[in-house]
């Protein structure tokens, strides 16, 4: 069982600095997920912890012992890739077992794991197959197999769903949500994708431009961002984002609309608010009125999307709502559920 500890971790590659100032520790059998965009140093990060990448300045430390100057075997740590890294050449058993075959584990013992890990990724039936025999999601079971057999001290796993259709992804999240969980094991996750952080990880580090944004459970980064970028990048649809100016009673105006919800003070805000806290309305009680850009049926619910102030606004609207382009749109937003940021720094205003 593993804690890691990251101090002060910079890497540079010339004069460009991809982490900066990374400060995290990471629990024992926690499941972390590094999310953020390409090239937000999320990467590198992990490969940092893995020994394939060694900071410009700071201190990787594993149960409080620091191992900057451990290769990656020292480490302990197994790897999950993109592009899973299978040998084509050999069977899912050989694949298997391969990292047993290098640390010369005995016959008995080395069939015995590889059907072990087989039957927990369910493919304890292929293991005479070659991987080009295998769909893409039996694939990225072998691929997390071969990882688990060697019962690592820490698993990293790089983006390892990002090649499976959106079907396959679902039920590869259950997974490795499950096999973690029966394990124990300290994980670490890289990912673009948000939806797979909300899912997966018990804490969620959101990183952009090699800085770490805000770390917190799935429930904290959703529903109290600390700046923009962290509210705009968490949601599926992001969070509708406008610039507002108030009027003379301090209510915010978008458009020269008075939308009815009070500023917290006179001058420029950042407004935000989530699609599932505004509500399709009548022309009365509306805080805003618009026009249909756009509509959507999602099957449990209907989504309408407008063009306003340039920016797409989204709408959750029930699942028997009917729109079409052109219609005029009425929306209610919700006061209670209205996120405030700062117009220069988009950091989020809280009340003291």
């Amino acid at each position: 069982m593993t804690t890691i500890s990251l101090q002060s971790i910079d890497k540079s590659y010339g004069a460009v600095q991809v982490v900066r100032n990374l400060n995290l520790e990471i629990h024992d059998q926690e499941f972390l997920v590094f999310l953020g965009p390409s090239g937000c140093g999320k990467t590198t990060t992990m490969r940092i912890i893995a020994g394939l990448e060694h900071p410009t300045h700071g201190t990787i430390a594993f149960d409080g012992k620091r191992i900057n100057e451990w290769g990656p075997q020292e480490r302990d740590v197994a790897m999950v890739f993109q592009n899973y890294g299978l040998y084509p050449h050999m069977t899912v058993a050989q694949n298997i077992g391969y990292p047993l075959k290098l640390r010369k584990v005995p016959t008995v013992e080395h069939e015995a794991r590889v059907l072990q890990a087989a039957k927990r990724v369910q493919l304890q039936d292929l293991l005479h197959r070659m991987p080009r025999e295998l769909s893409g999601g039996q694939r990225q079971r072998v691929a997390l197999a071969r990882s688990i057999v060697r019962k690592p001290q820490v698993f990293l796993m790089d983006e390892p769903l990002s090649n499976l259709d959106a079907k396959l992804r679902v039920i590869a999240r259950a997974q490795i949500k499950h096999l973690t969980q029966e394990l124990q094991v300290t994980t670490i996750y890289v990912t673009h994708d948000q939806i797979e952080a909300m899912t997966l990880a018990t804490r969620v580090a959101v990183m952009n431009e090699g800085v770490i944004r805000q770390i917190g459970t799935p429930e904290e980064i959703y529903n109290d961002p600390h700046d923009t970028f962290v509210a705009s990048f968490i949601g599926s649809p992001a969070m509708n984002i406008f610039e507002v100016q108030t009027n003379a009673s301090g209510m915010a105006m978008m458009q020269d609309q008075n939308t009815g919800i009070k500023a917290p003070a006179q001058g420029q805000w950042t407004m935000g608010f989530r699609c599932e806290d505004v509500k399709v309305c009548d022309s009365q009680s509306a805080s805003l009125t618009t026009e249909v850009f756009t509509f959507e049926l999602l099957g449990d619910c209907t989504m309408a999307t407008a063009m306003f102030d340039e920016k797409l606004l989204t709408v959750k609207a029930a699942k028997d709502c009917r729109m079409q382009s052109g219609d005029p749109l009425h929306i209610k937003i919700d006061p209670q559920h209205v996120y405030w940021f700062d117009r220069q720094t988009g950091k989020r205003w809280r009340q003291t």
